[in-house]
């Protein structure tokens, strides 16, 4: 197990380093100049030149990659352009929004999607197939971002049952300790504060796990009519075993290895996906701090977060053929 993870580590290294290459040329091949961006409107090309060397602009191309890599190695992804902070410290504060976001939409897309697709899958053809069925291709079909404008106008503007943006009202709950609001105020006992958070984070958690719970419907769907025509199903009810016992820890069991694929990977798109939905929800995530990135020509605020993404997604995946072992005894590895 130790020898196939540290392959498997190993093996993102150039992963990580083609990745961080190919966004560090499209930025370079972008027009404009970040140099232009940090100066006042009324400076002169003099001021402009002496910025370029204060950042590094001057140098070529390959040689900023260069020290890229070397701090980056060291644990140092420079400094932004726009904040003037470490690009590490500024992660490391919105890192905790976007992860609790990404925790809560999953757990929402597998509490419903999973008994949802057992249920559509158990019964085929049916009034609950058809439902089923019309809430994935819904979910599916939603394109996010205007599900979540949607959801604004109707559930807060109109309605005026939740709020639209930030994590938390200004002024409840008590200083930070994790970074996860909803741990927090959980540690605290605050469960006035908990509650607030919890209506803050709804809606872009229901915009985000919607289009999941869509997918692992129809997946789970899937496997379990196929699963339920093997021969130790049959076996499993001529024992007399009641259905319920059948479905859950036969059907169920033997479609998690599928159930598990889709969920990884689906986190790891939602983590991506949420950067439109952190911007239409003013989320202080990974996201909303790209797209401010984005409009600055933030070169290393940009590379930055682009490795950490890959990270995260890379991580998930090792996560998953470790939890393959885990689930079935004939995929573990020696």
């Amino acid at each position: 197990m130790t020898r196939f993870i540290l392959g498997r580590v190993g093996g993102t290294i150039p992963v990580l380093v083609l990745i961080t290459l190919l966004i560090f040329m499209l930025l370079q091949a972008a027009p404009g100049d970040p140099a232009n961006l940090l100066v006042p409107e009324e400076a002169t090309k003099a001021d402009i030149d002496r910025v370029r060397e204060e950042w590094g602009l001057n140098q070529p191309a390959y040689v900023q990659y260069g020290i890229f890599v070397w701090k980056s190695l060291h644990g140092d992804l420079g400094t932004s352009f726009r904040f003037g902070e470490p690009v590490l410290s500024l992660i490391g504060q919105r890192l905790p929004a976007t992860l609790e976001l990404a925790f809560l939409s999953t757990l929402l897309a597998v509490l419903i999607g999973v008994p949802l697709g057992i249920w559509a899958g158990a019964r085929p053809n049916s009034w609950v197939d058809n439902f089923a069925s019309l809430f994935g291709f819904f979910g599916i079909s939603m394109p996010r971002f205007w599900m979540g404008i949607m959801l604004i106008l109707l559930v807060s503007g109109y309605l005026g049952w939740l709020p639209t943006s930030g994590r938390i009202t200004f002024g409840v709950g008590g200083p930070s300790i994790t970074g996860f609001v909803l741990l927090d105020t959980a540690l605290r006992g605050d469960w006035k504060a908990l509650k607030d958070a919890l209506s803050h984070i709804a809606l872009p958690a229901i915009t985000l796990g919607t289009n999941m719970i869509g997918i692992i419907m129809r997946v789970t769907r899937s496997s379990v009519i196929e699963i339920m025509r093997e021969e130790y199903i049959m076996t499993a009810r001529a024992k007399g075993q009641k259905e319920w016992i059948v479905l859950w820890r036969h059907v169920l069991k033997n479609s998690m290895i599928v159930i598990i694929t889709v969920v990884g990977l689906e986190l790891g798109s939602l983590l991506s996906g949420s950067i439109i939905i952190e911007t239409v929800f003013s989320w202080p995530g990974l996201g909303s701090l790209l797209i401010e990135g984005l409009n600055a020509r933030d070169y290393p605020l940009i590379t930055g977060l682009v490795l950490i993404y890959t990270t995260i997604f890379v991580s998930i995946n090792i996560m998953i053929d470790l939890c393959y072992a885990a689930i079935d005894p004939r995929l573990r590895f020696n």
